[in-house]
């Protein structure tokens, strides 16, 4: 295993087409490469995500001046970047250096004008998914694994002491809450490490069991901290207008603003419910659209054990259809794993997500997650039922994330790497629902009333992003919404919600995605006629990695422009790209 993190070795893009490299190329690309080097040593976890365990005894500083140095150390590096002649630059160089440009300036706003690390506790995310990916994944064997596990577990009580100095302003209630939630769940979670660490040495057990005691202890005080903090909170955490719309801008959604990004939502909203209706009286055309819908989400297996089996079936006949039928390339090293979503999680990700397989792991394996219940709903199971399961593994698994993610992983870009565009890779996973339809996999009326209604879910989702953080709708609102329009379980509909609220501009991320993408496809065909190739199409998008939809449109323009299959930005295979969970 790679000692230190210096000793990790880095890839980068060469110059398209055997082109020579600009005289500025290498500068570009140490910068680039040092900045990456600094965020996975300042943020452990992001080391994790990637593969790269160098980091995985620490859980990194959370206090509050360390995360204005990473502000002040990004802005150094955006100055760096800007200061770089386009005119010393190679083609794919300046292409990167642009996504780079966008990456930071994205990141910047973020840290500086959003501000969410300062408003909401996050420690219990970080310490779960920190233990969780180690442990979930076979990087390394399970030993080696538990020692990084206890190295962390040791670290708990600091790193939440740490954490409460972020807080120098009211803390919004309603995301308190949740992390008062985490507090009493993510315990859990480190009795099954401890179980797993029975065959250790005695020393090793012990020294396991006794970090996870203290953290226990410290998530313990912390959650009483955290309840003292709703006295003094505030229930004021929308964005507003003007930072929305900044926001919305620093995207780059393909030129669209906000209100543009609205109508689309409100006009999929009513095209999916006609469509939904026009499936439901396929089903039965002498029932209500309702009944139909009870009687769906009604077949679905005895137990959530059977209910993994299910979503793992539809996963491997997805995956032998792209193969049989040439819709995209499947390559043969991939691995994936189906687990039910820890507790610590389960409040806000009431149905299904997926973590990225670890580009700089020997064998790297994306982890689908997939969630019982939330708050013991015994109504859970009607989630499980079976045409959902179908839609929701083409989304997660074959051709959706994880195909997706695991070949951008072949992509050398150290920058497209850390870019963080929703808009493609949820966009890809709903386009991937609606494309599989199209294809002939499991098209019958029923799972495609499914997919209508995971489309006016997501239409929805565009509608709410934008209002609630506009301030124009509230949380109960939002919930009674979101219930009248899908159908959604109550206490699914609310974790939901919650979610939304902490994250502006990622939910409408879905489903605009996907218009985005049709739309991009259907250029590419009137442009190409009987020389389109959906199968080239889907493989150029996957292979150039997790971009903003604009940059891929710049990609295929320019490709169109130089005459080749490539074009800038095709890149070489190997690299690695940034965890997901979607």
């Amino acid at each position: 295993m790679t000692e230190t993190l210096q000793d990790v070795v880095l890839t980068r893009p060469e110059a398209a087409g055997g082109a020579r490299p600009g005289p500025l190329d290498e500068r570009f690309y140490d910068l680039v490469e040092s900045r990456f080097r600094r965020i996975v040593a300042d943020n452990p976890l992001v080391g994790t995500y990637l593969g790269i365990h160098t980091e995985d005894h620490r859980l990194g500083d959370g206090t509050r001046d360390h995360v204005l140095a990473q502000l002040a150390a990004e802005k150094k590096h955006l100055a760096a970047i800007e200061a770089l002649d386009d005119g010393g630059l190679s083609s794919e160089a300046r292409f990167e250096r642009d996504l780079e440009l966008h990456n930071v300036r994205r990141q910047i706003f973020d840290t500086e004008v959003v501000r969410t690390w300062e408003r909401r506790s996050t420690a219990l995310d970080v310490i779960g998914d920190s233990l969780f990916l180690v442990f979930a994944q076979d990087f390394a064997p399970l030993s080696e694994r538990l020692d990084a596990i206890a190295s962390r577990l040791e670290g708990v009580p600091t790193f939440l002491e740490q954490s409460r100095d972020r807080a120098v302003v009211p803390q919004v209630r309603a995301w308190q809450e949740l992390e008062i939630e985490s507090a009493a769940d993510v315990p859990s979670f480190f009795d099954e490490m401890v179980t797993a660490g029975r065959e250790l040495p005695d020393a090793e057990q012990r020294r396991l069991a006794t970090a996870a005691d203290a953290a226990r202890k410290a998530i313990a005080e912390y959650s009483g901290w955290l309840t003292e903090s709703l006295a003094r909170g505030t229930d004021d955490w929308a964005l507003g207008s003007e930072r929305y719309d900044e926001l919305v801008n620093l995207r780059a959604f393909d030129g669209l603003d906000a209100d543009a990004i609205l109508e689309i939502g409100e006009d999929q909203l009513e095209t999916q419910k006609a469509a939904r209706i026009r499936a439901a009286a396929e089903i039965d055309n002498r029932s209500t659209e309702p009944e139909v819908i009870d009687r769906l989400k009604s077949d679905h297996p005895k137990t959530f054990e059977e209910a993994l089996d299910a979503y793992r079936d539809v996963m491997l006949r997805s995956r032998h259809y792209l193969i049989d039928h040439d819709i995209a390339t499947v390559p043969d090293d991939e691995r994936i794993e189906v687990v039910p979503t820890p507790d610590y999680l389960r409040n806000v990700i009431p149905f299904a997500a997926y973590f990225s397989p670890p580009k700089f792991d020997p064998k790297p394996k994306g982890i689908y997650i997939v969630t019982p219940s939330v708050g013991d709903d015994p109504n859970a199971m009607r989630e499980h039922n079976f045409s959902s399961i179908s839609n929701t593994s083409i989304h997660e698994a074959y051709p959706g994330h994880h195909l997706q993610l695991h070949v951008a992983n072949g992509h050398p870009s150290l920058t497209r790497l850390l870019t963080d565009a929703p808009e493609f890779v949820e966009g890809w996973g709903m386009y991937s629902e609606q494309m599989m339809r199209e294809e002939g996999f499991d098209a019958a009326a029923n799972f495609r009333l499914n997919m209508h209604t995971d489309a006016i879910w997501r239409a929805c989702r565009i509608i709410l992003d934008v209002k609630m953080h506009r301030g124009e709708i509230a949380v109960d609102e939002a919930i009674r919404f979101l219930v009248e329009q899908t159908s959604f379980e109550e206490a699914n509909a609310r974790a939901e919600v919650r979610r939304y609220t902490y994250t502006p501009t990622y939910q409408l991320s879905y489903l605009l995605g996907k218009v985005l993408l049709l739309g991009l496809r259907d250029d590419e065909q009137a442009r190409l006629g009987s020389a389109f190739s959906l199968r080239d199409f889907h493989d150029t998008l996957l292979r150039n990695g997790s971009l903003p939809i604009s940059f891929h449109r710049r990609i295929l323009t320019e490709r169109i422009a130089a005459g080749t299959a490539g074009g800038a930005g095709a890149g070489s295979s190997s690299g690695a790209h940034r965890a997901a969970r979607a």
